[in-house]
């Protein structure tokens, strides 16, 4: 398992930005538009620390971010993503987000904190994830 990075809600990038990177040091690694989602990923890290990333998440919509909203999830790199989620769940993890598509799945800790479990290349889909509907939130 990897560590990946920690995605934090903002509602306002370039303030965000100017906080992370110009006053706290962070640099931009990444960027992503989605138009089609209408949101902006920007991931951040410390200089020759790439490793440990930040997640700003930008939705274009404004919203209002209370209640934790603007934390959204701790993210881990996973060998095998359908053994993984099978041995969570033999432990009596929910699976909130089951990997239908051989990458992805969320699940949350006892504290309710949304952890996301990346496969580190895209497996196949295959039952019974990939029939298995969401289950709460995540």
């Amino acid at each position: 398992m990897k560590y990946l990075h920690t995605m934090v809600r903002v509602s306002n990038l370039e303030a965000a930005l100017d906080f992370w990177v110009t006053k706290l040091g962070l640099e931009e690694i990444r960027r992503y538009n989605n138009e089609g989602g209408r949101f902006t990923l920007v991931f951040l890290a410390a200089p020759g620390d790439s490793d440990a990333q930040v997640e700003l998440t930008y939705n274009w919509d404004p919203e209002e971010l209370t209640g934790g909203r603007n934390f959204g999830h701790l993210a881990y790199a996973v060998d095998d993503i359908y053994e993984t989620c099978s041995r969570l769940q033999a432990a009596g993890v929910a699976i909130h987000r089951p990997p239908r598509d051989g990458y992805m799945a969320f699940v949350r800790s006892p504290d309710g904190i949304s952890v996301e479990l990346q496969q580190k290349r895209a497996l196949a889909p295959k039952e019974p994830w990939k029939s298995m509907p969401n289950q709460g939130t995540w």
